[in-house]
């Protein structure tokens, strides 16, 4: 159609019918849907990871607390190290939010713990598990003693790890020993989510996307980077004020990660 055309429908009046001809074929464009029910078995993982969630909500009395990060310094500073890496070397967001997760434990113990009795058994060792995205579900990989440990270490042993755990050869040491939990949905470009504390620990971290944004700084806007992270916690074990100061320390690492290479 040319523009004498067009020129032509509008005068005599008939471009509605024109306009639903030319769309038509757009309208009526279905893709096949089958319209018959699916069994699908879960698997045993599925099963595993059902009956441990069950048993943390209804024994375990959940409270959440959100709090939003400046993310400039770390993107920063990845750049800046990850120009130093080979390509399967470079390290992650998430490796500097488990480092940063890792050192904050050390301030607040009772966030690296266990209800055991009457007791709030303090762990002395700060292992840190990492959600993994497994065929039929998710599994938690472990960096054992992540705050001592350099942040190309930890980046090597999740990579190492989760290609085990896909592969289904994961190992016993891979998946044992965690004191503290995370799970970082960020690729997926979600902003904020809460996690299910993973018993027998008392914490988990849920953790959203850095993202672009307008920001006010000193009365202007700008724009930054910022990443929202949920705090899942165990109510017998610890308390909201608690769980507000860790997040606020978690900030002290992430927005200044310089103090994670001293």
């Amino acid at each position: 159609m040319v523009r004498k055309d067009i020129e032509a429908t509008l005068s005599s009046g008939q471009s509605s019918v024109t306009s639903k001809q030319s769309a038509q074929p757009i309208t009526n464009y279905q893709l096949p849907v089958s319209t018959e029910d699916k069994a699908i078995p879960t698997t045993k993982l599925r099963q595993a990871i059902g009956r441990r969630l069950v048993e943390s909500k209804q024994t375990i009395p959940h409270f959440y607390v959100t709090h939003e990060y400046k993310m400039e310094a770390v993107m920063d500073m990845r750049k800046q190290i990850n120009a130093y890496l080979p390509d399967n070397e470079k390290v992650s967001v998430n490796d500097f939010i488990i480092k940063a997760a890792a050192l904050t434990l050390r301030q607040y113990p009772n966030l690296n713990a266990t209800l055991k009795g009457n007791e709030i058994i303090q762990f002395g060792h700060v292992n840190v598990s990492v959600a993994v995205t497994v065929p039929g579900g998710l599994m938690t990989v472990v960096v054992k003693d992540a705050d001592i440990k350099s942040l190309r270490q930890i980046s090597g042993e999740i990579k190492t790890m989760a290609a085990r755990a896909r592969d289904g050869k994961v190992k016993p040491e891979d998946v044992d020993g965690s004191t503290f939990s995370t799970s970082n949905l960020g690729m997926y470009d979600v902003e904020e989510f809460i996690a299910i504390v993973n018993p027998p620990e008392a914490a988990i971290l849920a953790i959203g996307s850095a993202k672009e944004t307008p920001v006010v700084a000193n009365g202007e806007i700008k724009i930054g980077s910022r990443m929202k992270a949920t705090i899942s916690v165990d109510h017998r074990v610890s308390d909201g004020a608690e769980a507000a100061q860790f997040m606020q320390a978690l900030a002290g690492f992430l927005e200044n990660p310089v103090r994670m290479l001293v």
